[in-house]
C-alpha cells in the first residue's frame, strides 16, 4: 500500500474509534441519567433504558465492524497457538470459506428482514427498527469484506500472526 492509502486508513480508524467511544460515552451518560431520575428523583423514565440498549446493539456491531483488528478477536486458540504458519493459513481460509459463505447466504433474508422493520418502531424515542437493525447489515458486509481479504492474504502465502497468550494486548 502506498503512505497515503496508509494515512487515509489510520484516518479512518481513528474516527471509527472516535465513534465508538461516543457511543460508549452517550451511554454512559444516559445510565446515569436514569439512575438519578430513579433513584434520586423517584421518576423512573424510559427512554433512558432504551437509549442505552440501542448504543450497546450498534456499539458492539460498529465496533466489531471497524475497530477490533483481526488479532483482537477473541478466538479458541488452544490449537491455533500450537501450529506453525502454514498450518494457521490452512485454518484462516478454513473459516474465512465458512464465514464469507454464512454470512453471504444469510445476508439477503437479513436485508429482507431489516427493511421489513420499517414497520415497527421502538416504544420511548419511536426510532424505526430498520434504522435501529441497519447497523446489522453493515457488520454482515464489512466481516464478508475482512475475511475475504483474510483468505486472500493466506493464499498468498502470507500466515496470521502468531498469538502468544502471554503477550496479548488491550489494541493500544
Amino acid at each position: 500500500m502506498t503512505s497515503s492509502l496508509q494515512a487515509i486508513g489510520s484516518w479512518l480508524a481513528r474516527r471509527a474509534e472516535n465513534v465508538a467511544a461516543a457511543m460508549l460515552a452517550a451511554m454512559f451518560l444516559a445510565f446515569l441519567l436514569q439512575i438519578a431520575f430513579r433513584y434520586v428523583l423517584n421518576l423512573p423514565i424510559g427512554w433512558t433504558h432504551e437509549i442505552s440498549v440501542i448504543l450497546w446493539i450498534w456499539l458492539v456491531l460498529w465496533g466489531s465492524s471497524f475497530v477490533i483488528s483481526e488479532r483482537e478477536e477473541i478466538r479458541f486458540d488452544i490449537i491455533y497457538g500450537t501450529v506453525g504458519p502454514g498450518s494457521r493459513r490452512v485454518m484462516m481460509l478454513i473459516t474465512a470459506a465458512a464465514l464469507i459463505a454464512l454470512y453471504a447466504i444469510s445476508f439477503p433474508a437479513v436485508l429482507d428482514y431489516v427493511t421489513f422493520m420499517k414497520v415497527e418502531k421502538t416504544s420511548y424515542l419511536k426510532i424505526r427498527f430498520d434504522w435501529l437493525f441497519s447497523i446489522y447489515i453493515v457488520f454482515a458486509a464489512a466481516t464478508i469484506i475482512r475475511y475475504v481479504w483474510l483468505a486472500w492474504r493466506a493464499m498468498r502465502g502470507v500466515a496470521p500472526e502468531e498469538l502468544v497468550p502471554t503477550e496479548a494486548s488491550p489494541g493500544v
